[in-house]
């Protein structure tokens, strides 16, 4: 299927990629599901919405659709990544090209940053535990660790109450200004078309990623953004 190109000028111009981490409590509620740990921390959340993963997950993107601030969905975004994570219970598994190509975007000067529908407090989470091969990694003490922290990597962090809502341009206006630069300057790396419609109404040059298990996209949304199925298909 034929699509719009990738413009390298205007990549090579930014100064700034913003990445959206996509919805990792999907593949954590049906990979936890039975687990004791997850089923303790969405303890608070109405019985109904607790049937299953799908359920759940249903009510949760509701929320975020109408931006209801329930306060257990809140604590779903910060407590279950600090006590699921901190046990060892849970990591976050990357697809294998992300570490090495957001370190080869930082040798070329390109500062990251992060604009996730979850918490803050759940990015810094969701960062520090990211899973490694244990034999390429040590710790202070010689032995050898399974998680690596990438948050020293990103200049700043974003989430819909710092930024505001997802789908409106505004909110990537506010992310720019934070960062002391420009919409021309910054590349935004979503998932989401809708996400992608509302940074480039806000002069923000967007790139759609097509991963495995996805939402699928249709012709015209080929035709709208570059798209692309790994971070190295974008020429550095």
């Amino acid at each position: 299927m034929s699509g719009v190109a990738i413009n390298v000028e205007r990549w090579k111009q930014a100064d700034t990629v913003l990445l959206d981490i996509g919805d990792r409590l999907t593949q954590l509620a049906h990979d936890s599901w039975k687990g004791e740990t997850f089923q303790e921390l969405i303890a608070a959340f109405p019985e109904e919405t607790r049937k299953d993963a799908a359920t759940l997950v249903a009510h949760v993107e509701d929320l975020t659709a109408k931006d209801i601030k329930a306060i257990y969905l809140k604590q779903l975004q910060g407590k279950l990544w600090k006590r699921g994570y901190e046990s060892g219970e849970i990591t976050t598994p990357l697809f294998p090209d992300v570490v090495p190509t957001l370190s080869a975007w930082r040798a070329h000067s390109k500062r990251l940053a992060i604009f996730s529908s979850g918490s803050v407090e759940a990015q810094q989470n969701f960062f520090k535990y990211i899973e490694v091969d244990p034999s390429s990694t040590e710790t202070d003490s010689g032995t050898k660790s399974t998680t690596q922290d990438l948050n020293p990597d990103f200049v700043g962090k974003f989430d819909t109450v710092t930024a505001g809502p997802k789908v409106v341009k505004e909110s990537y206006e506010k992310i720019c200004n934070a960062l002391n630069t420009t919409p021309e300057k910054v590349v935004f790396l979503t998932d989401n078309v809708k996400e992608a419609v509302a940074a480039t109404s806000a002069g923000v040059y967007t790139i759609v990623v097509d991963r495995p298990g996805n939402a699928p996209l249709n012709e015209a949304d080929y035709q709208s953004f570059p798209v692309i199925r790994q971070l190295p298909d974008i020429p550095i």
